[in-house]
C-alpha cells in the first residue's frame, strides 16, 4: 500500500476572551454625561496551552465640572491578557480582533474610574496535513475531495473626509464603526470596500450639544501572491486612529471640520485544492480492515447585505420628561445574533447615549436601547454577523417615553466548513468465502448506487455494469442482479 500526504495551512479553531480595563480620571469630573473605550491590537503570542496578547486602550470621556461647563477628556492605558486553549502552541499564529463590550462609570472618593469590557475574538491558523492512501491491491471508491490552504496576509490604507456644519467651539468627542460591503480578490490582492461611520460630538455655543456623523467610505488593497480574481476571501478591518480638524468662520458662523483615519486590516485569501482520494474499498477475495483521515476545513462563504429602518419604544438608563431638551444622540452601537427557524431572523440591540439638558441647566446622559427583529433572506447554517448602527433619532410623544429610530446595515457572512476523510491504511483479513454456482440471483436495497452494489457482491464496478447493461442507478425496488461465474470442466 502506498500513501501520500496532503499539507497545507489553514484555521484550526476559534477562541474567545474578555478581559476589564481601568482609567482614572480627576476629581474635576463632576459628572459624565458619555463614556467611549476602543482598543488596538499591538501583539499576539502563542504559547502552549494560551494566547497572549497586548493592547492599547484610548478613553474619552464629556462631563460637566464643578461649575455646570460641558468639557472633554481622554487617555489612553496599554493592558495584556491571556486566553486559554488546549490548541494553541508557539507554531501557530494568533489573529486577535477586540471589540467593546460594555462601558461602566463609578466613582471612587475624589476620582471617576472608566471600566471597558472588551471581547477578544481569536482565529488560531496553524500548519495542517492530511494523509491517504494512492495505491494498494483493492478495489477503491475514489473521489475528488476538497483542500482549503489560508494564506494570511495585512494591510494599512488612509480615508478622509471633509463636509461643513454651523459654527461650533469645541470637538467632544469622536467614534468610529467600520461597515465592511465588500470583500474580494484581485491578481496578486485581497481587496476590501466599505464604509467608516464617523459620529462625532461637538459643544455649540454656551453649553449646547451637538452631533454629526458622516459615513466615510475606504478601499483597502492587501497585497497577496497567491491571490486571483473568483478566490474566496476574508477580512477585518479597524481604526487605530483618526485626526480631526475643525475650521471655524465667526462671520459667516460655519465651521469646516476636516477627518484623516488611518485604517489597518488583515486578511485571509482561502486556496481551494482538489486531491484525488480513495474513500472507500473492498476486496474481492478477503476481509478488509480499514483506517481514516478526518480532517475539516474552514473558510468563508456567500455574504448577505441588508439594511433596514426600524423603530419603537426604546428602553432608558434613567427617566425623562416633557421639561428635558434633547439635544444629541451619540456612541451609536448594537450586538446581533443569527436566529434560524423557518424564517431566518437577525435578532438584537441598537444602542446609543442621548444627551439631555433638564430645566434645571445640566445635562445628564441616558442609555437607549432599542430591540429589533429583521427578516434575512438566508439559508440554514453557521454566519457570522455584524451590524453597523446609524442615523438614529429620538423624542417623546408621550410624557417619558421615548420612541427611537434607527438604521441598521446587517451583513451576514457564511463561516464554510468542509469535512474531509479518506482511507490512510488498509489490512488484509481472513479470506471470504467463495461461491461455486455458475448464476446467482442477488436482490438489492432499492436506493443502491453502482458502488454499494458493487462491494456487496465484492465485483469491480465496471464487472458489475457490463453484466447488468440494463439496471440504472439508484437501485428501484423489486430490481434484480444476475452474477456470472466461468466454470471449468475436468
Amino acid at each position: 500500500m502506498k500513501t501520500d500526504v496532503f499539507r497545507g495551512y489553514g484555521k484550526i479553531g476559534e477562541v474567545r476572551a474578555q478581559t476589564a480595563v481601568d482609567c482614572r480620571f480627576g476629581g474635576e469630573v463632576e459628572s459624565v454625561l458619555s463614556a467611549h473605550a476602543s482598543a488596538t491590537l499591538l501583539s499576539a503570542v502563542c504559547d502552549n496551552g494560551e494566547i497572549k496578547y497586548t493592547g492599547r486602550a484610548h478613553f474619552s470621556i464629556c462631563y460637566e465640572d464643578g461649575e455646570r461647563k460641558v468639557c472633554r477628556a481622554e487617555k489612553g492605558v496599554e493592558f495584556s491578557a491571556k486566553a486559554q486553549s488546549e490548541k494553541c502552541c508557539p507554531a501557530y499564529t494568533a489573529r486577535v480582533k477586540l471589540e467593546t463590550e460594555n462601558v461602566s462609570v463609578r466613582r471612587e472618593g475624589a476620582s471617576v474610574y472608566v471600566t471597558a469590557l472588551f471581547g477578544s475574538e481569536i482565529a488560531l491558523f496553524g500548519d495542517k496535513s492530511f494523509e491517504y492512501l494512492t495505491e494498494g491491491e483493492l478495489i477503491f471508491k475514489r473521489e475528488s475531495i476538497p483542500m482549503l490552504t489560508a494564506h494570511l496576509c495585512g494591510g494599512t490604507a488612509e480615508a478622509d473626509d471633509e463636509f461643513e456644519t454651523d459654527f461650533i467651539g469645541d470637538i467632544l468627542m469622536h467614534s468610529e464603526t467600520v461597515n465592511l460591503t465588500d470583500v474580494n480578490c484581485e491578481t496578486g490582492a485581497l481587496v476590501a470596500e466599505g464604509e467608516v461611520n464617523l459620529g462625532i460630538l461637538a459643544l455649540k455655543g454656551e453649553n449646547a450639544l451637538v452631533s454629526f456623523e458622516r459615513l466615510v467610505p475606504f478601499r483597502v488593497e492587501i497585497p497577496c501572491d497567491v491571490a486571483a480574481a473568483g478566490m474566496r476571501a476574508e477580512a477585518r478591518v479597524s481604526v487605530p486612529t483618526v485626526s480631526l480638524r475643525a475650521d471655524t468662520d465667526e462671520e459667516q458662523g460655519k465651521c469646516r471640520i476636516t477627518a484623516e483615519l488611518s485604517l489597518s486590516a488583515d486578511g485571509c485569501v482561502y486556496e481551494e485544492t482538489a486531491i484525488d482520494a480513495a474513500t472507500d474499498a473492498f476486496s474481492a477475495t478477503n476481509a478488509v480492515t480499514l483506517s481514516f483521515s478526518e480532517a475539516e476545513s474552514v473558510g468563508t462563504g456567500e455574504t448577505l447585505h441588508v439594511t433596514e429602518r426600524v423603530s419603537g419604544k426604546a428602553a432608558l438608563s434613567s427617566e425623562v420628561d416633557f421639561s428635558d431638551t434633547f439635544q444629541a444622540i451619540t456612541l451609536q452601537r448594537a450586538e446581533a445574533n443569527f436566529v434560524q427557524g423557518e424564517t431566518c431572523k437577525v435578532e438584537g440591540i441598537a444602542m446609543a447615549t442621548l444627551l439631555i439638558l433638564g430645566a434645571d441647566g445640566t445635562h445628564r446622559g441616558v442609555e437607549m436601547s432599542l430591540p429589533f427583529s429583521v427578516p434575512v433572506e438566508a439559508e440554514r447554517g453557521d454566519y457570522a454577523v455584524s451590524v453597523l448602527s446609524c442615523g438614529a433619532s429620538a423624542r417623546q410623544r408621550q410624557e417619558g417615553e421615548v420612541e427611537a429610530e434607527v438604521t441598521l446595515k446587517i451583513t451576514l457572512t457564511e463561516k464554510r466548513h468542509i469535512s474531509q476523510s479518506a482511507i490512510s491504511a488498509a489490512e488484509l483479513g481472513e479470506a471470504l468465502p467463495v461461491s461455486d454456482s455458475a448464476v446467482s440471483v442477488y436482490v438489492p436495497r432499492a436506493g443502491d448506487g453502482l458502488w454499494e452494489l458493487s462491494k456487496s457482491l465484492r465485483k469491480p464496478p465496471e464487472e458489475v455494469s457490463a453484466n447488468n447493461p440494463d439496471i440504472e442507478f439508484p437501485i428501484r425496488e423489486g430490481q434484480r442482479v444476475i452474477i456470472y461465474r466461468k466454470k471449468s470442466l475436468s
